[in-house]
């Protein structure tokens, strides 16, 4: 039996201080970059969002380098998300005896960096080898066969 090798791993943060859309602003500089690339962006921009995402990047780096032995040189960031979290509400005191709420607004940030040159199978075989031998359908790639599709 094949089964592909765990080529990615992840690491999130959660209940950070940072509303979401000032996240996503800097997450979508780094989507689908190399880790050194990455690095270089972040440590450049001039954004609070950067240094919590810098720490996550570098996390991410050592949960690869530790659970599947990878280079950092092999990494790139595969995917990234960023949700919204709890907010922290506080009343603020105004005239007349009124209250204003100020809102503290929280993130989830999740980063999932993949390993490129680790894109093999590996065989297992749970009691033995199949006797039979597998046979494989071969289908006419009708969308890649240089016929031009009419779209009406």
């Amino acid at each position: 039996m094949l089964r592909k090798k765990k080529t990615e791993v992840y690491a999130l943060g959660r209940h950070i201080f940072l509303s979401a859309d000032k996240a996503r602003r800097v997450i979508d500089q780094i989507r689908g970059r190399s880790y050194g690339e990455t690095l270089i962006i972040l440590e450049l921009m001039s954004y609070r969002a950067c240094y919590p995402i810098l720490n996550l990047v570098y996390s991410a780096a050592a949960n690869a380098t530790f659970s599947i032995g990878s280079s950092e040189a092999n990494l790139i960031i595969n995917k990234v998300e960023v949700n919204e979290g709890t907010t922290a509400k506080k009343l603020k005191p105004r005239a007349r005896g009124r209250s204003y709420v100020i809102k503290k607004n929280r993130c989830h940030i999740t980063i999932v960096m993949k390993d490129i040159s680790l894109d093999e199978y590996e065989e297992i075989y749970y009691f033995e080898k199949p006797r039979w031998k597998k046979t494989t359908m071969t289908y006419p790639d009708v969308y890649n066969s240089g016929v031009v599709w009419d779209k009406k």
